[in-house]
């Protein structure tokens, strides 16, 4: 009798134990559980002095260290408050509150938006731009062409003193302020050809090249001795212009001289040499365009004298 009562408890029992629901146990990782939460390796970012809602804002769920450091394999570098706050370029430089993208243009879109901006420099050609645009401060070259820009303003180029190319080909450009250019301390090209200039700017002296083709610059457009102070000049092409005489003094520096299809008459003896110096040799100036011109190189031979090279024009 006393087995009998024993199989009938056991059984009870088993059935008993079978009727509790399964449930999935819940393993609490106490490593970091049990840790206070001003211990955690990244605790929430908290500042006493912040309102509620940047509070709010900063707070995030801090990850356990060994999930951080699978996803972070390079050490975590401290930025200054300014830095982290200011917003960069596509060239590193601040823009001053102005965007990833640039400062706005008058179209109210961003330049490197706009435009195309490759590292330092910024390609604005074809997108009918009637001003020059906001350029991020470390641009090194610029190019603006086949654009409808009518005026260059003393302050387009202003602080940008990285500067070294400005190309605005195919522009309706018919006012240069005389500074707009000169205060850029390393610009070494300019290209203004096919506009409908005037009066040629004040230059840096830090030109090595120039083009100023196809403007209207006619007899009055170049100053006085404009380009005797460049000094690193070795180009200067100013074809299609309506000029009636060679611009003087032009720097030793330069190795072509293109001035093709105006209407120059005449040319002295120390246009290129020096008359009373028969030893003095202009090495540097290989390339002397004059063809298109109304002028008989011929009735001036000691004008050549010094130079490696005649002059390509009209001999008879």
């Amino acid at each position: 009798m006393q087995t009998f009562v024993n199989v009938f408890l056991g059984f009870f029992i088993f059935e008993s134990v079978g009727a509790v629901p399964i449930t999935d146990t819940i393993i609490y990782d106490s490593e970091f559980y049990d840790i206070p939460l001003e211990e955690l390796p990244h605790p929430f970012a908290y500042d006493e002095n912040k309102k509620f809602d940047q509070v709010k804002a900063d707070v995030g769920t801090a990850l356990p260290s060994m999930i951080q450091e699978m996803y972070s394999s390079a050490p975590l570098t401290e930025e200054t408050e300014d830095e982290a706050s200011t917003p960069k370029l596509v060239d590193g430089s601040s823009a001053q509150g102005s965007g990833v993208l640039g400062l706005q243009t008058q179209d109210g879109l961003p330049t490197c938006l706009l435009c195309t901006c490759l590292g330092t420099t910024v390609y604005c050609d074809d997108r009918e731009l009637d001003a020059v645009p906001p350029l991020p401060k470390k641009t090194t070259y610029f190019y603006s062409r086949y654009n409808r820009i009518r005026k260059i303003n003393r302050n387009d180029f202003a602080n940008l003193s990285n500067l070294k190319r400005i190309d605005l080909t195919a522009n309706f450009i018919s006012d240069i302020h005389k500074d707009a250019f000169r205060r850029l301390p390393q610009l070494q090209e300019l290209v203004l050809r096919d506009n409908r200039i005037r009066q040629l700017p004040e230059l840096p002296s830090t030109l090595t090249f120039l083009d100023v083709s196809k403007n209207r610059l006619g007899h009055k457009g170049i100053r006085n001795e404009a380009f005797k102070d460049l000094n690193e000049l070795q180009h200067l092409y100013i074809t299609d212009n309506n000029l009636d005489h060679i611009p003087l003094p032009l720097p030793e520096s330069l190795q072509a001289l293109h001035l093709q299809n105006n209407n120059i008459q005449e040319m002295h003896e120390d246009t290129f040499c020096k008359m009373r110096d028969f030893t003095y040799v202009r090495r540097a100036l290989e390339d002397i365009r004059l063809d298109g011109n109304p002028i008989n190189l011929s009735k001036t031979p000691y004008a050549y004298m010094c130079l490696p090279r005649l002059p390509v024009g009209n001999l008879i």
